[in-house]
């Protein structure tokens, strides 16, 4: 990939030729603490909770949000310029009716740009995290490629370019500073802990509860921890880096496809859904 200044040079039509930061494997893993650190941001957080959204809720439909959450990772990404504009219209119709009323803690609205830019952070934080844990230190190359490229976790919605910070070093001031503003309310708490033992999965789905909030914990910076009243060890930390470490060096020798795995799948099926006029969240 070639780079113009400090943007790299990728375009709608373009796919990254090191797909491997979008870990199906990790994303697994780690997908629920990357929700928490979304909803810390109180205005994210009571925009879920008390979203009028109802088929978009995960509670009780955690195969349909499951599917649109990890589509739109995948379309960003991977995705063409009309690809993404397509889901924008869709995410869109289902964001006009998340809004705060006279009711609500904080005020919040979907569309709003510095709030979508909180969730991508999130997504982009949280894709170098699992990478960096399962296979170590990015070159600074691809880091700073792919960092350019997640900008899209953002711009497929309302986020501008420019408000992605210019750069890994300006992302992180941006990032130390917004961590100092997240806040989790026990109403938030609560419907969070509910998510960390996977219990609204199907029975076959779920796993061990223990397994999965040790796992959502082990993924989470030491501020959302805090946030949440949850406690890690350094003896958590020790069996959870060779945990991942273990899991990195099966993972490397799979073939492309089946890392890619479940994102190439889920854009093979929205593309189906575009093809047949389905509704594609």
């Amino acid at each position: 990939m070639t780079r113009t200044g400090s943007r790299a040079a990728i375009t709608g039509s373009e796919r990254l030729d090191y797909p491997i930061q979008l870990d199906g494997v990790g994303a697994f893993l780690a997908g629920t603490a990357n929700v928490i650190m979304q909803l810390a941001l109180a205005p994210v957080g009571y925009g879920v909770v008390e979203s009028k959204v109802e088929s978009g809720q995960v509670i009780r439909h955690p195969i349909k949000r499951f599917r649109t959450t990890f589509t739109y990772i995948s379309v960003a990404m991977l995705g063409t310029d009309d690809e993404r504009a397509r889901y924008r219209e869709a995410v869109n119709g289902s964001h006009r009716l998340v809004r705060s009323d006279e009711s609500s803690p904080v005020a919040y609205n979907a569309f709003d740009r510095n709030l979508q830019l909180w969730v991508a952070a999130c997504l982009y934080y949280g894709s170098v995290d699992i990478y960096t844990r399962m296979h170590g230190p990015m070159p600074e190359d691809e880091a700073d490629a792919f960092y350019d490229h997640a900008a899209r976790f953002g711009t497929t919605l309302q986020v501008t370019p420019d408000m992605w910070p210019k750069d890994r070093g300006a992302f992180d001031a941006y990032w130390a500073q917004a961590v100092e503003r997240v806040s989790i309310d026990e109403p938030v708490r609560q419907y969070l802990h509910s998510l960390m033992t996977r219990e609204h999965l199907p029975r076959a789905l779920r796993g061990s509860p223990r397994f999965n909030t040790w796992v959502t914990i082990g993924f989470l910076p030491a501020r959302f921890r805090d946030e949440m009243q949850l406690e890690w060890t350094a003896k958590d930390e020790k069996r959870f880096t060779r945990l991942l470490a273990c899991i990195g060096i099966v993972q490397r020798r799979l073939p492309m496809f089946v890392r890619r795995f479940p994102f190439n799948l889920l854009l093979w099926d929205m593309r189906l859904r575009i093809r047949f006029g389905r509704p594609l969240v």
